[in-house]
């Protein structure tokens, strides 16, 4: 199945939840924000490290019960920056706000997802959202205030738009989720140091780009900075990469930002939900050898249900043995 699975569990302390699924030489480093000189596996990217994720919780407590071997191998999902998605039903703004604090003063770059358009996932695993227009309003709103001038990147709404263009979300949605999006889009383009990119799928899902081009532009892409590719799946850098390129070239050249965070052995036929034998993909990174490609980022959190399947908790639920499985090497 090729829509997105999104993670909805919140963490209580922080009001998080965790996801499923310009021209070439403008400076776009500097967009995505600069580093600190540190060391460490993070130091190949940008972006800011959640030093109380889930991940490194995991590993005090196996550390605790002596499972040293299976904590060093959860350093590889604990050392890398994944995004934080605020919860729908909670004010985000302290979340956001923490993040970029901490961020911030380690000269890094926070990475988040806004996830609570109305309608949501259109009564699947992630349904929910906002109750309404003015809520969705005001929820973009906080999580706007709360970036401050920081630096920051915001993947906007995964599923919204390919969920109108695969027809799942009924017609009577579309245009308040296009103008809610457009808005949205520009409100948190008001923050000085904040990049936006609203997601456009994933190649399985809307093989062909042409059909996302008119409604990403109905939704505003021409004022994000650009569109995000394969949040929560599993389709491979070459393919999502040329995808990218493709739909890039219909959008006048934006850029984009691919979700690399499990994708290390590609999809499984035919097993779009917890699929067994997969692997940590690309590290974060801004090294991507091709100029309309940003980044290469960990958009879903690595280690979370994608749903009630293959033995997985609910959706997003943290499931060490399977953020385990993926830590190890991939296949070939």
């Amino acid at each position: 199945m090729p829509r997105l699975i999104h993670a909805l569990a919140a963490f209580a302390a922080l009001g998080l939840v965790a996801g499923c699924t310009p021209a070439p030489g403008t400076g776009r480093a500097s967009a995505v924000g600069a580093s600190a000189k540190r060391t460490g596996p993070a130091a190949r990217s940008p972006f800011w490290v959640d030093p109380a994720g889930p991940a490194a919780r995991q590993i005090e407590l196996w550390r605790g019960q002596g499972r040293d071997r299976d904590a060093a191998l959860l350093k590889r999902i604990a050392d890398e920056p994944v995004a934080l998605w605020p919860a729908g039903e909670l004010d985000p703004g302290p979340a956001v706000r923490s993040a970029v604090a901490s961020a911030t003063r380690e000269g890094r770059t926070a990475l988040f997802v806004a996830y609570d358009i109305p309608h949501r996932d259109c009564g699947q695993h992630s349904a929910g959202g906002a109750a309404d227009a003015d809520a969705y309003r005001h929820w973009i709103d906080r999580f706007a205030e709360g970036l401050g001038e920081g630096r920051a990147l915001v993947v906007l709404e995964p599923d919204a738009v390919a969920h109108m263009v695969d027809g799942c979300t009924p017609g009577e949605y579309h245009a308040e989720r296009e103008r809610l999006l457009s808005e949205a889009v520009v409100r948190l383009k008001r923050q000085p140091r904040t990049t936006v990119y609203l997601d456009a799928g994933n190649p399985s899902w809307i093989p062909d780009p042409g059909k996302l081009v008119a409604p990403l532009e109905r939704a505003g892409i021409a004022n994000a900075d650009g569109f995000s590719l394969n949040v929560s799946n599993f389709q491979t850098d070459t393919v999502s990469k040329r995808y990218g390129v493709r739909l890039s070239g219909g959008l006048g050249g934006k850029h984009f930002v691919v979700d690399t965070s499990r994708n290390g052995n590609g999809p499984l036929e035919g097993v779009w939900c917890n699929p067994p034998g997969r692997a940590l993909g690309t590290r974060p990174t801004t090294d991507t050898g091709e100029a309309v490609l940003d980044a290469y980022l960990w958009i879903k959190r690595p280690g979370e249900s994608d749903g009630e399947c293959g033995g997985g908790p609910a959706a997003g639920r943290w499931w060490p043995e399977y953020a385990l499985e993926l830590t190890r090497d991939p296949a070939g």
